[in-house]
């Protein structure tokens, strides 16, 4: 999960050009196995695309959101296991009754620490949408350096921070996550 982190952002994104266009690595790899197999085979061009912005950023985003998944599901002792499978409860009733709740606090976490930072990329729908696909974080980009309305993009971005906080505040307090991280 954490390897693709050790590259820079935006070569990952090009990375998924390379893979997802026309004549890219996904086309290649399907003609090719399509030629073995003496199948019809019309290449797709899924660049630019809402399908490559969500591909993208789920590749991109998904590592904020496993990790602290990771580190909650770690936490959980194994002898609860033991002590539902000694009450009769089946996997899916375990599931349910003991690893769901434990793991709550790593799902609040990942979250947050995902909505952060989606809220307002906008390189990912730049690049992997061709300026087709607009994010919030395109719409603020785009006042600033298409519109040139700095008032507007200020005003806007000033709305987006205060959004992320009040959610993240809210979530916080909802789910009791202050108190997870103070009880360590």
């Amino acid at each position: 999960v954490l390897i693709p982190l050790w590259t820079n952002f935006v070569i990952r994104i090009y990375a998924w050009v390379m893979i997802l266009r026309g004549q890219g690595v996904l086309n290649s790899t399907l003609g090719m196995f399509a030629g073995m197999l003496n199948l019809p085979f019309q290449p797709f061009d899924f660049y630019p695309s809402q399908g490559a912005v969500l591909i993208g950023m789920v590749y991109e985003f998904l590592p904020f959101m496993i990790l602290p998944i990771y580190t909650s599901l770690e936490k959980i002792e194994p002898n609860l296991y033991e002590a539902a499978a000694d009450l009769y409860a089946n996997p899916v009733r375990t599931f349910f009754r003991v690893t769901v709740p434990l793991s709550m606090p790593g799902v609040v976490a990942g979250t947050i620490l995902t909505f952060v930072p989606v809220i307002g990329t906008f390189v990912v729908s730049d690049i992997l949408g061709g300026r087709q696909v607009i994010l919030v974080g395109n719409l603020v980009q785009n006042q600033f350096l298409s519109a040139r309305n700095p008032p507007f993009g200020s005003a806007a971005s000033i709305l987006l921070l205060l959004l992320t906080l009040a959610l993240t505040l809210y979530y916080t307090r909802r789910f009791g996550l202050g108190e997870e991280i103070a009880a360590g």
